[in-house]
């Protein structure tokens, strides 16, 4: 992803946080709560989350993590992003809130260590002119995971054309993945146009 196509992230966001009012899921890109909370209950679905250590890409105001909170415990939290905005609500949302911690940073440049979990929830959705990009940040993403990652994606045949948002072709996802993972599980059942990935090593590998 160029420069150009960063910055029109940005500008997309920046808008919508003035069209939307900053804290808001819809600020963030998101339809509505429901939607997001409909992708966060399916993300779930990697494992028990009970004292893991948690990576959430593209973490935005930090939502993933007071989700977690309803259904795990005694978890290691890190959310990264590189919109300064979201980063500096999540913040304040999570002042002295322990093993929680935020970074402001792009994750397709940044070096990222390892964690049992990686979640990355609407990150891949925004279009590219280097189609590689996709493939190249799942499997830097799944080098991070040392038990699994779980990703969602836009569908190319339900999501209608934007002019920053792009739907994927999921046979030709999930083909990839099986390449990597020993396992690989797929739903598509909680929204019409969204399809989740989950990514698990080998029992061995860890």
């Amino acid at each position: 992803m160029d420069l150009i196509e960063k910055a029109m992230i940005l500008h997309y966001h920046r808008h919508r946080i003035g069209q939307f009012q900053p804290g808001t899921v819809e600020a963030l890109g998101w339809r509505n709560m429901n939607s997001q909370q409909l992708r966060f209950q399916t993300l779930m679905k990697a494992g028990n989350l009970n004292g893991a250590t948690i990576l959430d890409i593209g973490c935005g105001y930090g939502d993933l993590k007071a989700f977690l909170d309803l259904h795990f415990s005694d978890f290691d939290y890190t959310g990264i992003d590189q919109m300064p905005e979201f980063i500096a609500e999540a913040r304040k949302r999570y002042a002295g809130h322990a093993r929680t911690v935020f970074f402001q940073t792009d994750f397709s440049t940044a070096a990222l260590p390892q964690f049992d979990y990686v979640f990355a929830s609407g990150v891949l959705g925004y279009r590219c002119n280097n189609e590689s990009f996709y493939t190249g940040m799942i499997c830097k993403l799944y080098d991070s995971a040392g038990i699994a990652l779980a990703f969602n994606m836009l569908d190319k045949n339900r999501f209608p054309p934007h002019d920053l948002l792009v739907g994927h072709d999921r046979e030709a996802v999930l083909a990839f993945c099986r390449g990597l993972s020993p396992r690989v599980e797929c739903f598509d059942d909680y929204l019409e146009d969204d399809f989740t990935v989950l990514m698990y090593r080998d029992v061995a590998d860890r």
